[in-house]
């Protein structure tokens, strides 16, 4: 068999809707996106499974949602400790010094939504 090659027949279109319908609610874009957190191999982000995979994945994202368990999260960029500290930092204490040094700051239009 050659390499990135399917080891049994393909995945039905109905298998590959119902497995990209799970990942969306499991708070993935796509397969791309789900490729490390699901191990998904380059062949599988690129949306092409094998019937048996497909059946795999779709019983294993339908169990952990009927257990309760929290979906597969896509895991953050790490973030260094100034950044960190940037992110704890209460926002009229980074406004005050970003004016120090010279910057304009304006404060967000009310409807804004604050993360």
């Amino acid at each position: 068999m050659a390499f990135g090659q399917q080891s049994g027949p393909p995945a039905s279109a109905k298998q590959v809707r119902e497995l990209l319908v799970l990942l969306h609610a499991a708070g993935h874009t796509d397969f791309r996106d789900a490729r490390g957190p699901m191990g998904f191999t380059q062949r599988q982000a690129a949306g092409k499974f094998t019937f048996n995979e497909a059946a795999s994945f779709i019983e294993g994202l339908e169990n952990s949602e009927l257990e309760g368990n929290a979906p597969v999260a896509v895991p953050g960029p790490k973030q260094s400790a100034s950044e960190q500290a940037l992110r704890r930092m209460p926002a009229e204490q980074l406004a005050g010094e970003l004016e120090r040094r010279g910057w304009s700051v304006t404060a967000p239009p009310p409807s804004a939504s604050r993360r």
